[in-house]
């Protein structure tokens, strides 16, 4: 069979050697069934400090490719690399603490018959799509309910989806440059994938557990950094993405409005500004590149 009907897993890796031991087995579970057409593991090491790179090479050398970063280059840049590697024609991403179920595959290839679909979302416990929403001239999104059937969803977790590989390579994949070091970078993506008419989509007979234990939390950084980098890529992905003046518009006013109500916010803004000229390139592509409006990609969602 054609490489070109498998799928890559790519799971990035940043000091997580005790979630590898927990959970890689049941991913090299799955790869045993062949309806998930699982061609290659990836695991790209971004630069851990931890035994993870000895611990992959002692006990699985045969069972997956392993990409090493000599330094930490953030969980956007890890994503991609593996990508870029990747020979399947479908990414699955997974972050090393979900656990899929062993058939969680089958039901999502299916979906890529349609040649629009760039993504389908796995279906984490007592978790549904993600709907997003423009308020008060801010993008905004919250989980959605959950249903029987597949429906849309406003973006595809960077660590539990499939992805068509040719459009996350037309798309560029994770801005890792302007949204350094992490948050809304599979936001943005999901966004212009929307924007150039592309689907993502949500499958509920796609089982995961996320058990939200990655290394990204407060163990490794502050969380009042973690707070301003998340309030700060907002602003950003805005700037980047809605090309509406109308709207746009409305994003100021109330951006003007958050800085009166809360002067502290003004420091997110400044670094925000920092990535200006970076930003406005981004903007301008998407203006030349975009074919659906803003208005009718929150059109797609209700709230």
């Amino acid at each position: 069979m054609s490489k070109d009907l498998f799928v890559s897993i790519v799971i990035p890796n940043w000091n997580g050697r005790a979630l590898l031991e927990k959970n890689l087995p049941s991913i090299l579970l799955a790869k045993k069934n062949k309806k998930n057409r699982i061609l290659e593991i990836i695991i790209v090491d971004d630069g851990s400090t931890d035994d993870s790179v000895p611990f992959l090479k002692k006990e699985y050398a045969t069972s997956i490719r392993l990409i090493k970063h000599t330094k930490n280059r953030g969980f956007a840049s890890a994503v991609n690399n593996g990508v870029r590697m990747a020979k399947g024609a479908y990414v699955c991403l997974l972050n090393t603490d979900v656990i899929p179920s062993k058939n969680f595959l089958e039901p999502t290839l299916t979906h890529f018959i349609d040649k629009n679909v760039f993504s389908v979302v796995f279906h984490e416990e007592n978790a549904g799509p993600a709907v997003g929403f423009f308020k008060n001239g801010f993008i905004e999104h919250k989980g959605g309910k959950e249903a029987k059937n597949e429906t849309i969803s406003f973006w595809a977790s960077g660590g539990s989806a499939i992805f068509r590989r040719s459009h996350w390579m037309e798309l560029k994949g994770f801005d890792e440059e302007l949204l350094a070091p992490f948050y809304w970078e599979d936001v943005d993506l999901g966004y212009r994938a929307w924007k150039r008419g592309y689907k993502i989509l949500w499958e509920p007979k796609s089982h995961v557990i996320h058990k939200h234990e990655s290394t990204i939390n407060k163990n490794s950084f502050q969380v009042a950094f973690m707070n301003r980098v998340k309030e700060r890529n907002q602003l950003l992905v805005i700037w980047k993405n809605i090309t509406s003046e109308k709207m746009f518009a409305s994003h100021i006013q109330g951006l003007i409005h958050r800085i009166v109500a809360h002067p502290g916010y003004v420091r997110v803004v400044l670094d925000a500004l920092k990535h200006r000229k970076l930003v406005l390139s981004r903007r301008a592509r998407e203006k030349k590149e975009c074919t659906i409006s803003d208005e009718a990609v929150f059109a797609k969602f209700s709230i």
